[in-house]
Protein backbone atom coordinates (compact mmCIF):
# COMPACT_ATOMS: atom_id res chain seq x y z
CA UNK A 1 0.00 0.00 0.00
CA UNK A 2 1.29 3.57 -0.92
CA UNK A 3 1.68 5.50 2.29
CA UNK A 4 2.22 9.00 2.97
CA UNK A 5 5.42 8.49 4.04
CA UNK A 6 6.34 6.89 0.59
CA UNK A 7 5.09 9.94 -1.45
CA UNK A 8 6.79 12.42 0.76
CA UNK A 9 9.95 9.98 -0.10
CA UNK A 10 9.43 11.00 -3.63
CA UNK A 11 8.86 14.58 -3.82
CA UNK A 12 11.75 16.08 -5.90
CA UNK A 13 12.34 12.79 -7.73
CA UNK A 14 12.90 13.79 -11.66
CA UNK A 15 13.21 11.69 -14.57
CA UNK A 16 14.48 13.35 -18.27
CA UNK A 17 11.11 15.09 -18.52
CA UNK A 18 11.29 16.91 -15.59
CA UNK A 19 9.62 16.52 -11.88
CA UNK A 20 7.36 13.98 -10.84
CA UNK A 21 4.08 14.94 -10.79
CA UNK A 22 2.28 14.17 -7.22
CA UNK A 23 0.29 11.24 -7.91
CA UNK A 24 -2.74 12.38 -5.92
CA UNK A 25 -3.01 15.62 -7.60
CA UNK A 26 -2.82 14.22 -10.85
CA UNK A 27 -5.71 11.96 -10.17
CA UNK A 28 -7.93 14.68 -8.29
CA UNK A 29 -7.54 16.21 -11.52
CA UNK A 30 -8.58 13.61 -13.92
CA UNK A 31 -11.85 12.92 -11.84
CA UNK A 32 -12.76 16.60 -12.46
CA UNK A 33 -12.55 16.07 -15.66
CA UNK A 34 -14.20 12.74 -15.93
CA UNK A 35 -17.00 14.39 -13.59
CA UNK A 36 -17.12 17.55 -16.44
CA UNK A 37 -16.72 15.30 -19.60
CA UNK A 38 -17.89 11.37 -19.80
CA UNK A 39 -20.70 10.40 -22.55
CA UNK A 40 -23.21 7.69 -21.90
CA UNK A 41 -22.80 6.21 -25.57
CA UNK A 42 -26.37 4.91 -25.70
CA UNK A 43 -27.95 8.35 -25.05
CA UNK A 44 -25.22 10.29 -27.21
CA UNK A 45 -25.20 8.34 -30.41
CA UNK A 46 -27.91 8.24 -32.77
CA UNK A 47 -28.06 4.38 -33.44
CA UNK A 48 -31.42 4.60 -35.30
CA UNK A 49 -30.08 6.37 -38.04
CA UNK A 50 -29.22 4.44 -41.33
CA UNK A 51 -25.31 4.62 -42.77
CA UNK A 52 -25.02 7.11 -45.63
CA UNK A 53 -24.55 6.00 -49.18
CA UNK A 54 -20.84 6.23 -49.95
CA UNK A 55 -18.97 7.36 -46.79
CA UNK A 56 -16.19 5.74 -45.22
CA UNK A 57 -16.27 3.87 -41.79
CA UNK A 58 -12.26 4.70 -41.41
CA UNK A 59 -10.03 7.17 -43.51
CA UNK A 60 -9.17 5.70 -46.32
CA UNK A 61 -5.43 6.53 -46.02
CA UNK A 62 -5.35 4.84 -42.51
CA UNK A 63 -6.81 1.21 -44.11
CA UNK A 64 -4.21 -1.51 -44.38
CA UNK A 65 -4.25 -2.05 -48.09
CA UNK A 66 -4.07 1.48 -49.07
CA UNK A 67 -1.83 2.61 -51.79
CA UNK A 68 -0.87 -0.87 -52.39
CA UNK A 69 -0.94 -2.88 -55.82
CA UNK A 70 -4.36 -4.66 -54.58
CA UNK A 71 -6.05 -1.31 -53.87
CA UNK A 72 -5.49 0.01 -56.99
CA UNK A 73 -7.22 -3.22 -58.43
CA UNK A 74 -10.07 -2.67 -55.78
CA UNK A 75 -13.53 -0.78 -57.16
CA UNK A 76 -14.63 1.74 -55.27
CA UNK A 77 -17.58 -0.17 -53.65
CA UNK A 78 -15.18 -3.32 -52.57
CA UNK A 79 -12.99 -0.20 -50.61
CA UNK A 80 -15.75 1.02 -48.94
CA UNK A 81 -16.25 -2.63 -47.77
CA UNK A 82 -12.79 -3.33 -46.70
CA UNK A 83 -13.27 -0.13 -44.78
CA UNK A 84 -16.37 -1.43 -42.86
CA UNK A 85 -14.87 -4.85 -41.60
CA UNK A 86 -11.58 -3.20 -40.93
CA UNK A 87 -13.53 -0.72 -38.84
CA UNK A 88 -15.29 -3.88 -37.09
CA UNK A 89 -11.89 -5.59 -36.99
CA UNK A 90 -10.22 -2.47 -34.74
CA UNK A 91 -13.44 -2.20 -32.77
CA UNK A 92 -13.09 -6.15 -31.55
CA UNK A 93 -9.11 -5.00 -30.77
CA UNK A 94 -9.98 -2.54 -28.81
CA UNK A 95 -12.80 -4.87 -26.93
CA UNK A 96 -9.41 -7.58 -26.48
CA UNK A 97 -7.18 -4.95 -25.31
CA UNK A 98 -9.76 -3.26 -22.87
CA UNK A 99 -10.43 -6.41 -21.25
CA UNK A 100 -6.79 -7.18 -20.35
CA UNK A 101 -6.43 -3.34 -19.10
CA UNK A 102 -9.38 -3.85 -16.93
CA UNK A 103 -7.54 -6.63 -15.37
CA UNK A 104 -4.43 -4.73 -14.90
CA UNK A 105 -5.83 -1.73 -13.29
CA UNK A 106 -7.65 -3.77 -10.58
CA UNK A 107 -4.14 -5.90 -10.32
CA UNK A 108 -2.79 -2.34 -9.44
CA UNK A 109 -5.16 -0.98 -7.12
CA UNK A 110 -5.68 -3.93 -5.29
CA UNK A 111 -3.20 -3.36 -2.23
CA UNK A 112 -3.61 0.21 -2.30
CA UNK A 113 -5.68 2.76 -0.04
CA UNK A 114 -9.23 2.55 -1.66
CA UNK A 115 -9.83 6.11 -0.04
CA UNK A 116 -6.82 7.18 -2.26
CA UNK A 117 -8.00 9.87 -5.56
CA UNK A 118 -5.25 7.97 -7.44
CA UNK A 119 -7.48 4.34 -6.31
CA UNK A 120 -10.46 5.83 -7.37
CA UNK A 121 -9.71 7.27 -10.40
CA UNK A 122 -8.53 4.27 -11.38
CA UNK A 123 -12.06 3.04 -11.05
CA UNK A 124 -13.40 5.40 -12.78
CA UNK A 125 -11.02 4.69 -15.83
CA UNK A 126 -12.58 0.82 -15.42
CA UNK A 127 -16.27 2.29 -15.69
CA UNK A 128 -15.12 4.33 -18.67
CA UNK A 129 -13.50 0.77 -20.66
CA UNK A 130 -16.64 -0.56 -19.58
CA UNK A 131 -18.42 1.68 -21.87
CA UNK A 132 -16.10 2.02 -24.31
CA UNK A 133 -16.50 -1.98 -24.86
CA UNK A 134 -19.95 -1.91 -24.83
CA UNK A 135 -19.73 0.67 -27.40
CA UNK A 136 -17.79 -1.00 -29.67
CA UNK A 137 -19.42 -4.30 -29.12
CA UNK A 138 -22.72 -2.22 -30.07
CA UNK A 139 -20.90 -0.82 -33.33
CA UNK A 140 -19.89 -4.19 -34.53
CA UNK A 141 -23.22 -5.48 -34.28
CA UNK A 142 -24.50 -2.39 -36.16
CA UNK A 143 -22.71 -2.72 -38.86
CA UNK A 144 -24.13 -5.86 -40.44
CA UNK A 145 -20.17 -7.17 -39.63
CA UNK A 146 -18.57 -9.87 -37.69
CA UNK A 147 -17.05 -9.97 -34.42
CA UNK A 148 -13.11 -10.19 -35.59
CA UNK A 149 -11.16 -12.11 -32.44
CA UNK A 150 -7.55 -12.07 -31.86
CA UNK A 151 -5.83 -15.34 -32.84
CA UNK A 152 -5.94 -18.17 -30.36
CA UNK A 153 -2.12 -17.64 -30.05
CA UNK A 154 -2.80 -14.12 -29.18
CA UNK A 155 -5.50 -14.81 -26.86
CA UNK A 156 -3.02 -16.64 -25.26
CA UNK A 157 -0.54 -14.76 -25.07
CA UNK A 158 -2.63 -11.45 -23.83
CA UNK A 159 -3.62 -13.96 -21.05
CA UNK A 160 0.11 -14.85 -20.22
CA UNK A 161 0.77 -11.13 -20.18
CA UNK A 162 -1.69 -9.79 -18.06
CA UNK A 163 -0.58 -12.61 -15.74
CA UNK A 164 3.03 -12.03 -14.92
CA UNK A 165 2.92 -8.45 -16.37
CA UNK A 166 4.72 -5.88 -13.60
CA UNK A 167 3.45 -2.79 -12.64
CA UNK A 168 5.18 -0.45 -15.18
CA UNK A 169 4.78 -3.39 -18.06
CA UNK A 170 1.44 -3.19 -17.75
CA UNK A 171 1.52 0.68 -17.67
CA UNK A 172 3.26 0.54 -20.72
CA UNK A 173 1.14 -2.07 -22.68
CA UNK A 174 -1.99 0.51 -21.53
CA UNK A 175 -0.03 3.33 -23.58
CA UNK A 176 0.92 0.91 -26.35
CA UNK A 177 -2.95 0.04 -26.99
CA UNK A 178 -4.67 3.49 -26.54
CA UNK A 179 -1.95 5.68 -27.97
CA UNK A 180 -2.05 4.60 -31.58
CA UNK A 181 -5.53 4.06 -32.16
CA UNK A 182 -5.92 7.66 -30.45
CA UNK A 183 -3.88 8.78 -33.20
CA UNK A 184 -6.01 7.66 -35.51
CA UNK A 185 -9.16 8.31 -33.54
CA UNK A 186 -8.02 11.81 -34.07
CA UNK A 187 -7.70 12.04 -37.39
CA UNK A 188 -11.24 10.36 -37.91
CA UNK A 189 -13.60 11.83 -35.97
CA UNK A 190 -13.46 15.35 -37.53
CA UNK A 191 -13.57 13.79 -41.62
CA UNK A 192 -16.91 14.24 -43.18
CA UNK A 193 -15.92 11.64 -45.40
CA UNK A 194 -16.42 9.18 -42.36
CA UNK A 195 -19.98 7.78 -41.63
CA UNK A 196 -21.24 10.27 -38.60
CA UNK A 197 -21.99 7.08 -36.02
CA UNK A 198 -18.25 6.46 -36.30
CA UNK A 199 -17.36 9.75 -36.24
CA UNK A 200 -18.92 9.97 -32.96
CA UNK A 201 -17.56 7.03 -31.50
CA UNK A 202 -14.22 7.90 -32.15
CA UNK A 203 -14.75 11.66 -30.40
CA UNK A 204 -16.02 9.99 -27.43
CA UNK A 205 -13.39 7.69 -27.05
CA UNK A 206 -11.03 10.27 -28.08
CA UNK A 207 -11.93 12.77 -25.41
CA UNK A 208 -11.76 9.87 -22.62
CA UNK A 209 -8.95 8.49 -23.49
CA UNK A 210 -7.03 11.59 -22.87
CA UNK A 211 -7.58 11.31 -19.17
CA UNK A 212 -6.32 7.56 -19.44
CA UNK A 213 -3.11 8.06 -21.51
CA UNK A 214 -2.83 10.97 -18.64
CA UNK A 215 -3.10 8.85 -15.98
CA UNK A 216 -0.61 5.80 -17.52
CA UNK A 217 1.87 8.08 -18.35
CA UNK A 218 2.34 10.01 -15.32
CA UNK A 219 2.16 5.95 -13.11
CA UNK A 220 4.51 4.84 -15.82
CA UNK A 221 7.12 7.78 -15.09
CA UNK A 222 6.80 7.40 -11.07
CA UNK A 223 7.69 2.87 -11.64
CA UNK A 224 10.60 4.05 -14.12
CA UNK A 225 12.44 5.34 -11.46
CA UNK A 226 11.24 3.46 -8.41
CA UNK A 227 10.85 -0.16 -9.49
CA UNK A 228 13.50 -2.33 -8.89
CA UNK A 229 15.89 -2.78 -12.19
CA UNK A 230 14.88 -6.14 -12.45
CA UNK A 231 11.51 -5.51 -13.13
CA UNK A 232 12.82 -2.19 -15.22
CA UNK A 233 14.39 -4.80 -17.22
CA UNK A 234 11.65 -6.98 -17.59
CA UNK A 235 9.28 -3.94 -18.56
CA UNK A 236 11.70 -3.01 -21.55
CA UNK A 237 11.67 -6.53 -23.03
CA UNK A 238 8.14 -7.85 -22.40
CA UNK A 239 6.91 -4.79 -23.42
CA UNK A 240 8.96 -4.98 -26.92
CA UNK A 241 7.07 -8.58 -27.02
CA UNK A 242 3.71 -7.09 -26.51
CA UNK A 243 4.56 -4.22 -29.60
CA UNK A 244 4.88 -7.37 -31.57
CA UNK A 245 1.76 -9.30 -30.63
CA UNK A 246 -0.17 -5.89 -31.03
CA UNK A 247 1.22 -4.64 -34.48
CA UNK A 248 0.12 -8.08 -36.20
CA UNK A 249 -2.94 -7.98 -33.94
CA UNK A 250 -3.67 -4.72 -35.46
CA UNK A 251 -4.93 -6.58 -38.83
CA UNK A 252 -6.94 -9.30 -38.52
CA UNK A 253 -6.48 -11.49 -41.80
CA UNK A 254 -9.83 -12.78 -42.41
CA UNK A 255 -11.37 -9.12 -42.93
CA UNK A 256 -9.76 -9.88 -46.61
CA UNK A 257 -11.20 -13.04 -47.06
CA UNK A 258 -14.98 -11.25 -46.11
CA UNK A 259 -14.25 -9.01 -48.69
CA UNK A 260 -13.83 -10.69 -51.74
CA UNK A 261 -9.84 -11.06 -51.66
CA UNK A 262 -6.97 -13.22 -51.18
CA UNK A 263 -5.90 -13.04 -47.78
CA UNK A 264 -2.64 -14.33 -48.48
CA UNK A 265 -1.68 -11.95 -51.17
CA UNK A 266 -3.24 -9.24 -49.33
CA UNK A 267 -1.29 -10.13 -46.19
CA UNK A 268 1.90 -10.01 -47.89
CA UNK A 269 0.80 -6.45 -49.69
CA UNK A 270 0.43 -4.99 -46.09
CA UNK A 271 3.51 -6.06 -44.97
CA UNK A 272 6.03 -4.76 -48.06
CA UNK A 273 3.51 -1.32 -47.87
CA UNK A 274 6.18 1.77 -47.21
CA UNK A 275 2.63 3.39 -46.55
CA UNK A 276 1.31 0.73 -43.90
CA UNK A 277 4.47 1.28 -42.21
CA UNK A 278 4.99 5.04 -42.13
CA UNK A 279 1.17 4.96 -41.00
CA UNK A 280 1.93 2.67 -37.95
CA UNK A 281 5.32 4.48 -36.83
CA UNK A 282 4.02 7.86 -37.24
CA UNK A 283 1.18 6.67 -34.90
CA UNK A 284 3.39 4.94 -32.41
CA UNK A 285 5.82 8.10 -32.53
CA UNK A 286 4.52 10.29 -29.71
CA UNK A 287 4.41 6.71 -27.37
CA UNK A 288 8.08 5.73 -28.08
CA UNK A 289 9.20 9.01 -28.07
CA UNK A 290 8.16 9.26 -24.77
CA UNK A 291 9.29 5.78 -23.97
CA UNK A 292 12.75 6.06 -25.03
CA UNK A 293 12.72 9.57 -22.66
CA UNK A 294 12.05 7.61 -19.42
CA UNK A 295 14.37 4.28 -20.61
CA UNK A 296 12.27 2.10 -21.34
CA UNK A 297 13.72 1.73 -25.00
CA UNK A 298 16.77 0.21 -24.86
CA UNK A 299 18.68 -3.37 -24.94
CA UNK A 300 16.63 -5.97 -26.24
CA UNK A 301 13.41 -4.35 -25.82
CA UNK A 302 14.82 -1.62 -28.00
CA UNK A 303 15.47 -4.73 -30.75
CA UNK A 304 11.99 -5.90 -30.11
CA UNK A 305 9.67 -2.79 -30.76
CA UNK A 306 11.96 -2.42 -33.88
CA UNK A 307 11.11 -5.81 -35.14
CA UNK A 308 7.18 -4.86 -34.41
CA UNK A 309 7.49 -2.36 -37.26
CA UNK A 310 6.45 0.38 -34.65
CA UNK A 311 10.32 2.14 -34.10
CA UNK A 312 11.61 3.45 -36.71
Amino acid sequence: MTTLTEDAALDGLRDALGLLKDREQVAERLLASSAKHSFDPDRELDWDAPFEEGKWFWPPELLSLYDTPLWKRMSEEQRLLLSRHEAAALASLGIWFELILMQLLVRHIYDKSATSAHVRYALTEIEDECRHSKMFARLISHGDTPWYPVSRTHQQLGRLFKTISTTPGSFTATLLGEEVLDWMQRLTFPDERVQPLIRGVTRIHVVEEARHVRYAREELRRQMLTAPKWSQEFTRVTSGEFARVFSVAFVNPEVYTNVGLDKREAMAQVKASGHRREVMQTGAKKLTDFLDDIGVLRGAGRRLWRSSGLLA
